[in-house]
């Protein structure tokens, strides 16, 4: 009897093989010679704001600008983070720290 031929007969077999100690599949390998660089405070404070926007506890956050809902879940007793309200004050014009990440979508 003739066995039925299967796609898998046409290509060899590859065995992978196990990577470094500690190396998960889904990390990228950093090139050669670049170390990891470390977070700015810049972008550490813009990634504040963004779990800020993300936390549905202080209301909704589309149509006004950040430091507007954090005045608004401070007045009705939410006590939103003041680290959020100082970094909002120290950069006043910088639309990238005033307005949500949602900002650019149409209502």
């Amino acid at each position: 009897m003739v066995r039925k031929r299967l796609i898998t007969d046409s290509y060899p077999v590859v065995k992978r093989r196990e990577g470094p100690a500690g190396h998960s599949k889904g990390e990228l390998a950093p090139e050669l010679g670049e170390e990891p660089q470390i977070p700015s405070k810049e972008q550490a404070e813009l990634e504040l704001l963004r779990q800020f926007d993300l936390a549905w506890e202080y209301g909704p956050c589309t149509g006004i600008t950040r430091l507007q809902r954090w005045h608004r879940a401070e007045q009705m007793g939410l006590e939103p983070p003041a680290e959020v309200c100082q970094v909002l004050k120290s950069h006043p014009g910088d639309p990238r720290f005033q307005y949500s990440l949602w900002h650019l979508y149409p209502l």
